[in-house]
């Protein structure tokens, strides 16, 4: 039986700490495993797996340059999350003005 490997979407992969951390490190410049892995207390293998995921959510690329790979951010798939957020702001700024409306008239 062929098993698919699992695609995560953007949401998914920003939502543990340590991958947020991996595109902080990267939006600085592009970084390989080597150096990306000095930034964690956990191993090697374990950091590359967070760097999968965030491949497969198409927020960083590698590219393999001699013994290394180099891993790229492509930040404009966060653009996603800014849309989505966009909403919530959206949300705020109308219950805000209904509460100054409500202090003003009291």
């Amino acid at each position: 039986m062929i098993q698919l490997a699992e695609k995560y979407d953007v949401f998914q992969a920003i939502a543990d700490p340590t991958r947020r951390h991996v595109l902080q490190l990267l939006a600085a410049s592009d970084k390989p495993i080597a150096h990306i892995s000095e930034h964690f207390a956990i191993s090697r293998t374990a950091v590359v797996k967070h760097l999968k995921i965030l491949e497969q959510a198409e927020l960083v690329s590698a590219k393999k340059m001699g013994r290394e790979k180099i891993y790229t951010l492509h930040a404009e798939r966060l653009k996603e999350i800014e849309d989505w957020l966009q909403y919530f702001d959206l949300f705020w700024d109308n219950k805000l003005v209904q509460l100054q409306n409500f202090v003003e008239k009291e």
